[in-house]
C-alpha cells in the first residue's frame, strides 16, 4: 500500500462526505445575493458526486443531491468494492451540515462507524482549531503567494509571478489600466475562488474594448467571474509559449495525523481559460525532471502547511513558462478534482495491477438534457466501445444531465504496455465519448 493511502485512510474503508457547498460557503463574500448563493450551492452539489471516490474504497457515502444506486453499483463492479452504504438526496436545498443536524440517526451512524471520515474540505462542522485556521489562512491566494515567494529562492526551476494587492477596487482598476498601457496581460484574482471562479486573464485589448479598468471589473463582477467585494489581486501573466507544450500541473499530497507530508503524485491538468476541466495522472504523464521539481517545492509547501496545523489532502497548482520553469499559482487545502483521479488510480492499480493512467473529465457537454436513467443507458452503450479501446469508463458527476446546459463528469482509465500507448487510448476514448454526447442533439432533433 502506498504511504499516502495509509496516511489518508489508515488502510481502512472510509466515510465520504460530499460537503463541497459547505466548504465553498465559508469564503462567499457579503455582497453575494440569494440567487447567486443558490446557483453556487446547486453547482457544488453536482460536483459533490465526486464524493464516491474520495478514497480508494468507501464504506459509506453521503451525497447532498439525489443519485440513483445504479451508479454506485457500476463503480463497485469496476473497482471491486465491498457493498457501500449510500445516503443520497439528503441536502437538495441546503448544506450537508444542515442536513446532518436534521438527521441525528445518520450523524450517529457516521460517528459510530469507527471509520475515517473524509469530507471534501474542513469546515466548522468538523470543529474549530489549528486545522481549520490553516485552511482559512492558506486558502487565500494572497497568503499562499507570500508563502511561495518565501520558499522559491531555495528551489531551482520555480519562478513565482509578481503579485500586487491594490487594496480597493478603484486602485485595482487604475493599476490594471496602467499595466495595459504598458502592454501587459494581467491575471486578476479574488482572494478566494474555486474551479476558475474568481480568476480572469485580462489582455490590454480586452480592457480597452470594455472601456477601461473600472468598466471591465464591474462587468466581471456582474458576470460572477470575480467577487463583487473583497480586495482584488493583480498578478503577472505567465506566458507558456507554444500551445502544445506542458502547461498546467498539479502536485498532490497528504499530511498525516503526525504532521508528516506524503507525496501522492504530479498530474497534467486540462484548463480552458482559467476553468479546470480535468486531469491525467499516472506513470509517464509528466516528464520525470518536471515532476521532481514540482514535488520538491510541493513538499516544502506541505511542511509549512503542516506546521500551521493543516492535516489531510492538499495540492499546489503550477503553470509552466517558456523555459519550462514552474510558476506556482495556488494551493488548495482540501480535496480537488485531481484527488479523485489519484484515488481511482490507486484502487485500479491494487485490484487490476500497476501501471494505470487515469483521466478525469469533470464537465463533458451533453447534446441533450437527460434524466439519470437515460444518462445511464447512454453511458452504458459507450462502456463496451471504450473497453474495445482498452479503456474503462467510470461515471462521476451524474446529476447535472438535466441542467439547462447539461454536462456529465467521467473518469477514463487505461493500462497499457507504455505511457504513450495508454495516452493514445485515453485520447481515443475521450473523442468517442464527446462525439456520442454531441450526437444526442441530432438524435433528439430527429424525434421532434
Amino acid at each position: 500500500m502506498d504511504g499516502w493511502v495509509e496516511a489518508w485512510t489508515g488502510g481502512l474503508r472510509a466515510v465520504h462526505l460530499g460537503n463541497v457547498a459547505d466548504f465553498n460557503e465559508q469564503f462567499f463574500g457579503a455582497a453575494m445575493d440569494d440567487a447567486q448563493r443558490a446557483r453556487r450551492l446547486r453547482q457544488a452539489h453536482h460536483y459533490a458526486c465526486m464524493a464516491t471516490c474520495y478514497s480508494p474504497e468507501p464504506a459509506l457515502v453521503v451525497l447532498p443531491a439525489e443519485v440513483e444506486p445504479a451508479w454506485m453499483d457500476w463503480l463497485a463492479r469496476e473497482l471491486a468494492w465491498e457493498p457501500v452504504e449510500l445516503y443520497a438526496g439528503v441536502a437538495p436545498g441546503g448544506t450537508l451540515a444542515q442536513a446532518l443536524a436534521a438527521r441525528p440517526a445518520l450523524a450517529a451512524r457516521i460517528a459510530e462507524s469507527g471509520r475515517p471520515v473524509l469530507p471534501w474540505g474542513r469546515t466548522a462542522a468538523q470543529g474549530e482549531g489549528p486545522a481549520l485556521a490553516a485552511v482559512r489562512r492558506y486558502e487565500s491566494k494572497a497568503a499562499t503567494h507570500a508563502l511561495f515567494a518565501e520558499l522559491a529562492p531555495a528551489h531551482p526551476g520555480i519562478a513565482v509571478p509578481r503579485q500586487e494587492q491594490p487594496g480597493t477596487p478603484r486602485r485595482a482598476a487604475r493599476r490594471l489600466t496602467a499595466r495595459a498601457v504598458r502592454g501587459l496581460t494581467t491575471v486578476v484574482k479574488s482572494p478566494h475562488g474555486v474551479g476558475g471562479y474568481g480568476t480572469a486573464v485580462v489582455t490590454p485589448h480586452e480592457l480597452f474594448a470594455a472601456g477601461g479598468g473600472r468598466a471591465l471589473l464591474r462587468r466581471l463582477a456582474r458576470a460572477e467571474v470575480l467577487a463583487a467585494d473583497g480586495g482584488l489581486l493583480l498578478e503577472d501573466f505567465v506566458d507558456g509559449g507554444r500551445a502544445d507544450r506542458l502547461r498546467d500541473l498539479t502536485f498532490d499530497a497528504v499530511i498525516g495525523r503526525d504532521g508528516r507530508v506524503h507525496p501522492v503524485g504530479v498530474g497534467e491538468m486540462a484548463v480552458d481559460g482559467t476553468c479546470y476541466q480535468g486531469v491525467t495522472v499516472g506513470p509517464g504523464v509528466v516528464p520525470p525532471a518536471v515532476a521532481a521539481t514540482a514535488e520538491r517545492f510541493g513538499l516544502a509547501v506541505g511542511e509549512r502547511l503542516a506546521a500551521a496545523g493543516h492535516r489531510g489532502w492538499f495540492d499546489v497548482d503550477f503553470v509552466t513558462d517558456r523555459e519550462r520553469r514552474l510558476a506556482p499559482t495556488e494551493a488548495n487545502l482540501r480535496l480537488t478534482g485531481p484527488a479523485i483521479a489519484f484515488n481511482l488510480r490507486a484502487r485500479l492499480d491494487r485490484v487490476r495491477g500497476p501501471g494505470h493512467l487515469v483521466r478525469t473529465l469533470d464537465g463533458l457537454r451533453l447534446g441533450a438534457r437527460l434524466s439519470q436513467e437515460a444518462l445511464y443507458d447512454h453511458l452504458d452503450r459507450l462502456r463496451p466501445r471504450c473497453a474495445r479501446l482498452g479503456v474503462t469508463l467510470l461515471p462521476l458527476v451524474v446529476t447535472a444531465g438535466y441542467e439547462p446546459e447539461p454536462v456529465v463528469g467521467l473518469a477514463l482509465a487505461a493500462r497499457c504496455s507504455g505511457a504513450g500507448e495508454a495516452l493514445e487510448a485515453l485520447d481515443a476514448a475521450e473523442a468517442l465519448v464527446a462525439a456520442a454526447n454531441q450526437a444526442l442533439e441530432r438524435m433528439f432533433a430527429a424525434l421532434r
